[in-house]
């Protein structure tokens, strides 16, 4: 199975725990650990809000990394590559922000370091990719290699003024 195919109710439920806290402008509380990405709909024209685990921050350069968890096909994802600007909230900082998508070398460093920083929550970390890929992910070079083709990497941070 690839990514996109259905994942369990209580992994979704889990997932969503965040937005209620934005929702309830609590968001600041998850310091620089999830974001907020404001983006508008490409058919609807609607504005949407999706909270995103962030895999890497870097500081000095103010750019937070996240994943497509649910792959290539993802409303956010798709909404992004379509539209001009996104907005972001990440801790208590807001921001109109630029993207890039992360080449597959980069991503399977930055989610190299993910699993290094986030050892004990590493067997978490490994179940949760393993449903949303549809298959085992060991944590192993090569099946880094694999996850990082199938699901993309974002990386945000503030727009040129």
């Amino acid at each position: 199975m690839t990514a996109g195919r259905r994942v369990p109710t209580w992994l979704r439920y889990a997932l969503r725990l965040p937005v209620h806290l934005y929702a309830h402008g609590l968001g600041g509380l998850l310091g620089r650990r999830f974001l907020q990405l404001t983006h508008v709909g490409r058919t609807s024209g609607r504005r949407y809000h999706t909270v995103l685990e962030v895999v890497r921050y870097d500081p000095a350069a103010g750019e937070a990394v996240v994943v497509s968890g649910f792959g290539a096909r993802a409303d956010w994802l798709l909404n992004v590559q379509a539209a001009r600007t996104v907005e972001v909230i990440i801790g208590r900082r807001s921001f109109t922000a630029s993207h890039r998508t992360l080449p597959p070398d980069e991503a399977a460093e930055v989610l190299a370091d993910y699993e290094r920083r986030n050892r004990l929550a590493a067997p978490v970390v490994r179940l949760v990719l393993t449903r949303l890929v549809g298959w085992r992910y060991d944590g192993s070079p090569q099946a880094r290699a694999r996850l990082v083709r199938e699901l993309p990497f974002l990386a945000f941070r503030p727009a040129a003024e």
